[in-house]
């Protein structure tokens, strides 16, 4: 019987693509940690498509972190959910306040700052939270994976795949 290989674009996240069935069971304990954020669940699936995981250090002291370096990039695509939502999204504090200085809308002020290259406040909290929310995950989806004696197999395979070698 003729052996199956993996074509090398299947593998391109590597050791990610191992941990795929631990992150839908982390995903299910987590939803109720995001119901009582600042977001929505389609705000949060969002987030979870700029942030990636990486294992930073090494042997006993690696640890699963959530690099949101990219998040910038779909900030502004946040905003549109929460305009499509209409008039009664989930607010955190900070979008209250942004509604109240701003009229209800916002629109001319948000304008106004977008032209001028200004980053809108509520939006650096927005983000500040996202990260917060996202790192929180990453630790989840670690312990979740000490607990099922996945992390030392993960880990070390992570690292061995960013020294280059597969």
């Amino acid at each position: 019987m003729p052996t199956l290989s993996v074509p090398s674009s299947m593998t391109e996240h590597g050791w990610r693509d191992l941990i795929v069935g631990d992150r839908m069971r982390v995903d299910e304990t987590f939803s109720s940690r995001v119901s009582s954020s600042g977001f929505s669940r389609s705000e949060w699936g969002m987030i979870m498509t700029a942030v990636d995981f990486e294992v930073r250090g090494e042997g006993d002291a690696a640890e699963l972190v959530a690099n949101t370096d990219n998040l910038d990039a779909i900030l502004p695509e946040l905003d549109k959910i929460v305009e499509r939502m209409g008039a009664n999204p989930p607010q955190s504090a900070g979008s209250s306040l942004s509604n109240l200085l701003e009229g209800g809308g916002g629109s001319f002020l948000k304008n106004v700052r977008s032209s001028l290259g200004l980053r809108n406040g509520v939006d650096q909290e927005r983000r500040q939270e996202a990260v917060r929310l996202a790192e929180d995950y990453a630790e989840a989806l670690q312990r979740h994976l000490e607990e099922r004696g996945r992390w030392e197999e993960i880990r070390d395979t992570a690292i061995e795949q960013d020294r280059g070698g597969d």
